[in-house]
């Protein structure tokens, strides 16, 4: 009996976006991001992409909506697939590192206002875990984070935590292929 086809997931981290406080869903990419934006178009154009997901957050969609429109393809965001809360806007972080590598040291603790990596990873799953259902044997773009994508990653590979979080770039690009079954069978990164 013939396997369902593989399905494969290209996460893009979202490419250079300037920090401003108060803005998670709002801020876009720099010059540097939108140019970046592009090269992930030209990378990724002959992979027959079918299908586009993103978190909601502008400069996730920002970093596909290229390649979707060259590919006439559209972007559906899912809220699900947004950013991690690392806490309320209130709390200071002194050391940002050390605060990540908190959370990825114990996944359910959470900053006030914050997310556990449990409950991010749990609600964003659910999304990736639902295309996965849907889209068998289709190649779908998803516009991702940092965070958010190595919590995802460690679902199904629990070797992925804080140190591969700290090397990924803005932006980077991984190659996840599911048999038909759901199991990720292979990561490749295609972001150099």
């Amino acid at each position: 009996m013939m396997s369902e086809a593989s399905t494969f997931l290209y996460f893009v981290r979202h490419a250079e976006s300037r920090y401003v406080e108060g803005q998670e869903r709002e801020r876009g990419l720099t010059e540097q991001g939108y140019q970046d934006a592009g090269t992930v178009a030209s990378l990724l154009h002959g992979e027959q992409i079918q299908l586009f997901y993103s978190s909601p957050y502008r400069r996730a969609v920002d970093t596909i909506q290229i390649l979707a429109a060259r590919l006439g393809g559209i972007v559906v965001t899912e809220e699900d697939l947004r950013e991690r809360q690392l806490s309320s806007s209130d709390v200071k972080h002194d050391n940002f590192r050390e605060a990540k590598q908190r959370l990825y040291r114990n996944p359910t603790y959470a900053y006030p206002g914050g997310e556990s990596g449990e409950q991010a990873r749990s609600r964003a799953v659910a999304v990736i875990e639902k295309i996965l259902h849907k889209q068998v044997g289709h190649k779908v773009v998803i516009g991702t984070h940092g965070d958010v994508m190595t919590l995802i990653l460690q679902h199904y590979d629990s070797s992925y935590g804080y140190d591969f979080w700290e090397k990924t770039t803005m932006p980077d690009i991984y190659k996840l292929q599911f048999d038909g079954t759901r199991k990720l069978v292979q990561v490749t990164r295609l972001w150099e």
